[in-house]
């Protein structure tokens, strides 16, 4: 079977974030001497595809973290809508690997003209993005040739985690942040997770997951539909119990994201409750690790693109080659 680019970039994280961490630590320490600076009562998230499923994992990360409250930017407001808000005290985090898509920088302009300090969290440091922005933090995930996102996903995250424990001065995320390269190439060494077996034939899924583990699932399940053509839906745990569980008396199939967090306990509980009224399960978790819970969704997520990636060659699809999709999506 041959190698394609998805899993040659998906594999190639662990030195991708080993580089970022060195070379963003002087840039993340100015960042939040200028965020400190400004009196931040909330943070912004925007984004689209990948980007919006990291800005999901930011979200729990900063409240869970750092007590500020997050939202999620609405382009249609601005775009559809012609409305403008209140941003003062406000920091936009505007994640995108090119920095390219006409919605974004129409709504970073519309960000920054109602008072809202905006940071790009983007791939290319030469991107109009990137030259709009207030600030820029590099994800330095190098060229994405691949139309499936991985190492720049998962290099937006550490980035992510690495901006938290430097402005939550957090010693301990920040030493571990510094193994989280070396887990991730065991990562690589290891067994797959998700089965062809499990995923021949079949049409529908539901990943469920609970805090980070459903950030995270978000992204699975993106990644089912683009892939393996595979319309996958993603669920909190706890919102899975409300009404949509009526699903698995059709003989559903679930994957669940289990992260060993603060979340185990009560996702193993719902998850018990739905695989009693009979679904299909599968389970994607990491192996006993020291590391900061904050982590471990990271070396679920690679596992999940190593494995998708093997399941979409077995299943004799492209990985590289979506159907319909390109790199850059301009949408308005």
């Amino acid at each position: 079977m041959m190698s394609s680019i998805m899993a040659r970039e998906a594999l190639s994280t662990p030195a991708i974030i080993q580089h970022q961490i060195r070379a963003n630590q002087p840039v993340i320490e100015n960042l939040v001497q200028e965020i400190k600076a400004r009196d931040i009562k909330m943070i912004m998230m925007v984004g689209r595809g990948s980007s919006d499923h990291a800005g999901v994992f930011a979200k729990y990360l900063f409240e869970v973290e750092l007590g500020i409250p997050v939202c999620f930017a609405a382009p249609s407001v601005g775009g559809v809508y012609k409305k403008t808000l209140t941003l003062e005290n406000t920091l936009a985090i505007i994640i995108s690997q090119s920095g390219k898509s006409p919605d974004l920088l129409n709504q970073t302009r519309a960000i920054q003209a109602a008072g809202a300090y905006c940071v790009a969290l983007v791939n290319d440091g030469f991107s109009p993005l990137a030259a709009m922005a207030d600030a820029v933090l590099p994800v330095r995930a190098e060229e994405e040739l691949a139309v499936a996102a991985t190492k720049s996903y998962l290099a937006t995250l550490s980035a992510l985690l690495h901006l938290t424990a430097v402005w939550k001065q957090d010693e301990i995320l920040l030493n571990d942040l510094h193994k989280l390269p070396e887990a991730l190439g065991h990562v690589c060494e290891g067994q797959g997770q998700l089965k062809s077996e499990f995923l021949r034939g079949l049409r529908h899924c539901v990943v469920l997951g609970r805090g980070f583990g459903y950030a995270i699932a978000r992204e699975i399940a993106l990644k089912l539909k683009e892939v393996c053509s595979i319309h996958a839906e993603a669920f909190s745990s706890a919102e899975f119990i409300h009404g949509p569980v009526t699903l698995v008396e059709n003989e559903l199939a679930v994957i669940s994201v289990d992260i060993q967090d603060e979340s185990h306990q009560v996702h193993q509980e719902q998850v018990n409750n739905v695989s009693h009224r009979g679904a299909r399960m599968a389970t994607l978790t990491h192996h006993a690790s020291a590391l900061s819970p904050r982590l471990l969704p990271l070396l679920v997520m690679l596992r999940f693109y190593l494995d998708v990636e093997q399941v979409a060659q077995t299943m004799g699809m492209n990985p590289d080659a979506p159907p319909g999709l390109k790199k850059v999506t301009e949408t308005h």
